[in-house]
């Protein structure tokens, strides 16, 4: 029976916890952003649907920010799971 990969047997782990991370640091990370820039006025945060992905408006920014840092830390999880499994397969 063949060992499998730390990829595939952390797929999940890999892809709910980069993005579950990542959308929490991108979140505080936009916030904060907007905030220090003061882009967007209060009277303009969103909306529902499609206007709360519309990066020129508060909640569209951070949705951004959030969706953005989600994907690059499933990336860095991927990344790490990769080189983690070929140092375990050398040794």
């Amino acid at each position: 029976m063949q060992k499998k990969s730390i990829m595939s047997r952390g797929f999940w782990c890999m892809i709910v916890g980069g993005m579950l991370t990542g959308m929490g640091n991108g979140s505080v990370f936009g916030a904060a952003l907007m905030c220090f820039l003061g882009r967007g006025d209060f009277n303009d945060w969103g909306g529902w649907n499609g206007l709360a992905y519309d990066p020129h408006t508060f909640t569209g920014f951070i949705d951004w920010c959030m969706l953005v840092f989600g994907f690059a830390y499933i990336g860095i999880l991927a990344i790490a799971f990769q080189r983690h499994d070929a140092i375990e397969n050398a040794a």
